[in-house]
């Protein structure tokens, strides 16, 4: 039997937990003297009651504790965080909506960044704090901080953990789960701080840097600004945001090496290598582009360094699916879009922020698909794929290319649901990489300069639900569909 009453305790101290970071919304708005100020003490007092409410009916619970209670409470907690999460919208008026205030709240905990404001700008403080707070949370995962702070979580930890942690394998940097949330959360909070630090020193005011900074480390793309990043036109600036943002797509197991004083470890490690080169790759490629579609080789440095600049920073923000835009890639040539297209399937590192299908994954599909033709020649040879000098399990191997499988057909079956509701081909694709890869910004009439505010309400919420089943990696999601997870 499911045990139910353990999923409902720890979905109440989940939800105190939500409560806090509204109260710390409260406190923005408060600080700012704005109109919203009555929204979060409501979002904020309906959050902590209910949650406190099922933490208290159901302080008597049995510990038993499987991978199906484990299940259900991540795909849950991101359901229910978002749920409680479009109050402040709602009472405040900002989104008066409950689909539209939905898909921003889902947008924002998924960390995809797809919005449907054409007026953010015009936003109170403690609104767009709260935006930037969710995907800061949603960045590293609710769970792994609960598991962090909340020692009742310590029931199932690893099953929880292992549900919400992005990847084929979850990495742990201590035998004790909490142990590996906690420095995995004292990074994340470190990473962010400097990040703060570096972007108050340039052009943006401290409001601006701390919410840009929430976005970027947990790569989600919300900015302040209705122009996105476009709005600074600081090199300063989108050099320290790229920067970051390449940080927060790489694993976050090689930012504790280093901190320990092992760098090596880093380049060691093969998927870093093929992440930075993945980068280098596509940015020198768009930039050769771009040089030759402007006719920029006579116009100077400050030119070159302006293709260059944006073409690194458009391939970063893909890449890890933050979805920052600091041009416009829709005009761009043919060749420099399809580059930009391809690069909405990678994602980051696994055990990184970012979302997509992680660079780890495409690396075993191209290394188990080079092995093959040597299985071909050698048909009784035991021939294992190695990462990292280590061999790959075969059941690993199988998850990659299930997982790759169903990753295409899902984007096949959700471009053509939107194509249904009247989306030409390049919006219905654009829409369903965008939300299912977690990037936001897509191609067609939803690209960089464009938003989700014109999809019918019936695609709102289909592509909400492609960016649950994207940020939690398809499975944790889906098996909830499957007649034998229900079974005894």
């Amino acid at each position: 039997m499911i045990n139910f009453k353990v999923i409902f305790r720890i979905l109440g101290h989940l939800l105190v937990l939500e409560g806090v970071f509204l109260f710390l919304s409260f406190l923005v708005a408060l600080l700012y003297q704005e109109a919203d100020i009555q929204a979060f003490a409501i979002s904020t007092g309906i959050t902590f009651a209910v949650g406190i409410s099922i933490a208290f009916f159901t302080r008597k619970f049995s510990k038993d504790f499987g991978k199906r209670e484990g299940y259900i409470i991540v795909s849950l907690a991101w359901v229910v965080f978002s749920l409680f999460g479009t109050l402040p919208f709602l009472l405040s008026g900002a989104i008066p909506s409950f689909t539209d205030a939905f898909f921003e709240t889902m947008s924002g905990f998924t960390t995809t960044g797809a919005s449907i404001l054409n007026n953010i700008e015009e936003l109170p403080h403690g609104i767009l704090f709260w935006r930037s707070v969710s995907q800061w949370i949603g960045g590293m995962g609710m769970i792994v901080m609960s598991l962090a702070i909340l020692p009742m979580l310590g029931i199932g930890g690893m099953q929880l953990y292992a549900a919400e942690v992005p990847g084929p394998t979850p990495d742990k940097l201590h035998p004790r789960v909490r142990e590996t949330a906690k420095r995995l959360w004292g990074i994340y909070i470190l990473l962010t701080a400097v990040e703060v630090i570096l972007l108050w020193i340039g052009e943006m005011n401290l409001f601006d840097a701390v919410c840009h900074s929430f976005t970027s480390m947990a790569t989600g793309g919300y900015s302040t600004k209705q122009a996105s990043i476009m709005f600074f036109q600081s090199p300063y600036t989108q050099y320290v945001i790229t920067f970051f943002m390449f940080l927060a797509g790489v694993n976050f197991t090689l930012h504790y090496y280093v901190l320990k004083g092992r760098p090596i470890s880093v380049w060691k490690n093969e998927e870093f290598r093929y992440y930075l080169g993945l980068v280098l790759t596509f940015t020198l490629l768009i930039s050769t582009a771009l040089a030759f579609q402007q006719d920029i080789w006579g116009g100077g440095f400050q030119k070159l360094e302006q293709a260059f600049r944006d073409s690194l920073f458009q391939v970063v923000s893909i890449v890890t699916t933050t979805g920052y835009v600091s041009a416009d890639y829709l005009l761009w040539s043919p060749i420099a879009l399809v580059l930009i297209f391809s690069l909405m399937f990678v994602g980051g590192s696994a055990g990184s922020t970012g979302g997509g299908m992680k660079v780890v994954r495409i690396l075993l599909l191209f290394k188990n698909g080079a092995l093959e033709f040597k299985r071909l020649m050698h048909p009784n040879a035991i021939i294992p794929v190695r990462l990292n000098h280590r061999a790959i399990s075969p059941a690993i191997i199988t998850n990659v290319l299930a997982f790759i499988v169903f990753y295409i057909l899902i984007f096949v079956l959700g471009t053509i649901v939107m194509a249904l509701l009247g989306f030409d081909l390049d919006s219905a694709m654009g829409s369903v990489i965008a939300t299912l890869g977690n990037i936001g910004p897509g191609i067609g009439s939803v690209g960089p300069v464009e938003n989700f505010a014109n999809v019918p309400a019936f695609g709102k919420w289909f592509l909400s639900f492609l960016m649950l089943i994207g940020r939690l990696e398809l499975f944790t999601v889906l098996i909830l569909f499957s007649s034998a997870f229900w079974k005894k």
